[in-house]
């Protein structure tokens, strides 16, 4: 149940209104409250925050729970527990789950389990096209009135532009964003590591930029054909992102977002040949690695994503042409992104939990990213000085499939806290 908590000492941080100070935050039935507005002989529990940052819950808007389907790998339990021990009190969850989200009785499933199961906020996508196979269109309307918040065939693409402007179409007047996996199939085809230098010396098969920078630049043209709001999933490349930021100048309604790993990591990670480094899209140069990190430092990218994708164990052990792609990063996303640009010193910390909560509640158009009174209260309290090991064998999540292992990373969540109940504490 949710209490009557004052948060005392800690550094509040809240984008949404530029707020930055050392101060108290109350927290009553569930919403941040200003105390003057409650009785004075109201009893608050106390929760000493001195030293560290309360913060609006952060949001991922790049999930992958795997129910229905695959609970081997992740169930909307796990993941929701994985979440809050990230920070986030609100995960997307994307639809390519068996079967796909593409009908209203999967999402209402995934609603209802959810409700029973999670506890974080679990917002639903629905698939662009039945079975994600970009042949004919999924029921847009029909997935709207179940209570997705976005459409997208996350893992596939739709090769097909003319059914990709119909998409466009039915989304803009749903008013809905799609959320794209930008992959032109026919260029990525049996790619496993980005087209390069390290391709060629570990005699891997290689996945060109170009796969990316097609699709992103042909959804651009559609969205400012259409009006539609675009917002390209995991760029990797240095192409993309000056492509989103020429079509960002032109007005065209496009957001996008990039993971931690590819703002840490290049192709070189993969020179041991390990499979924890194997992601789509793969992992590129140095040169792509500093366009992301100046995208997300300079607005063109808009918000950090996880793009969490839990894999079994085993069937990561295996040559590295024949293991999926993907890795977790619920919990290690806050700690690396620290690392990666705060600790760098390109962001600030207010700068980081924008683009880890406010902003992309703004662009989903959900609850969260504000402490302002009246809010939920959605909340992470955040030692920022706190140094720590990754052991993926403590994770939460199901599945232990990370890059960052035994990474030695400062900066980690103390409690989350959601809807005014505390779902998670160190």
């Amino acid at each position: 149940m949710s209490g009557f908590y004052r948060l005392s000492g800690g550094r509040i941080l809240d984008p949404s209104c530029g707020r930055d100070e050392v101060g108290d935050l109350f927290v009553a039935d569930g919403r941040f409250v200003d105390p003057a507005s409650l009785p004075a002989e109201t009893s608050w529990e106390w929760i000493d925050a001195s030293g560290r940052i309360v913060a609006p819950g952060l949001i991922d808007a790049h999930v992958h729970l795997r129910e229905p389907g695959e609970p081997q790998k992740e169930t909307i339990a796990s993941g929701t527990h994985a979440a809050a021990a990230g920070g986030f009190t609100a995960v997307v969850a994307m639809p390519n789950t068996r079967p796909p989200a593409d009908q209203p009785n999967t999402i209402g499933w995934i609603r209802e389990r959810a409700r029973e199961h999670g506890i974080v906020r679990v917002y639903p996508t629905g698939c662009l096209s039945e079975g994600r196979k970009g042949e004919k269109l999924a029921p847009l309307a029909s997935l709207r009135a179940a209570g997705v918040v976005a459409l997208t065939d996350d893992g596939s693409c739709i090769q097909d532009a003319g059914l990709m402007r119909r998409v466009m179409e039915y989304a803009a007047m749903l008013d809905l964003p799609i959320l794209e996996h930008c992959e032109a199939s026919s260029v990525s085809a049996g790619g496993v590591a980005h087209e390069g230098y390290w391709s060629t010396v570990l005699g891997l098969r290689g996945w060109p930029s170009l796969a990316e920078e097609i699709i992103v630049s042909r959804d651009i043209l559609l969205a400012e054909l259409t009006g539609a709001r675009l917002h390209c999933q995991h760029l990797s490349s240095a192409g993309s992102v000056r492509l989103v930021r020429e079509a960002k100048r032109r007005g065209v309604r496009v957001t996008a977002e990039v993971t931690p790993h590819h703002l840490a990591l290049t192709d070189e990670a993969l020179a041991d040949y390990d499979t924890s480094f194997k992601m789509n899209p793969p992992l590129g140069s140095e040169a792509d690695r500093e366009a992301l990190r100046e995208g997300i430092v300079d607005g063109t990218i808009d918000f950090i994503a996880s793009d969490h994708a839990p894999h079994c164990s085993f069937e990561k052990e295996v040559e590295f042409d024949r293991a999926p792609f993907g890795v977790v990063g619920l919990e290690t996303m806050l700690a690396v992104a620290a690392e990666t640009l705060v600790k760098t010193k390109l962001l600030d910390w207010p700068g980081l939990v924008a683009r880890l909560s406010t902003i992309p509640a703004r662009i989903l158009g959900v609850p969260g990213g504000s402490l302002a009174a009246g809010a939920p209260a959605d909340l992470a309290v955040i030692d920022p000085n706190l140094q720590w090991t990754v052991n993926p064998e403590a994770f939460l999540s199901r599945s232990r499939n990370t890059p960052f292992a035994g990474w030695e990373v400062q900066g980690r969540v103390m409690l989350t806290m959601v809807g005014g109940k505390i779902v998670w504490r160190l």
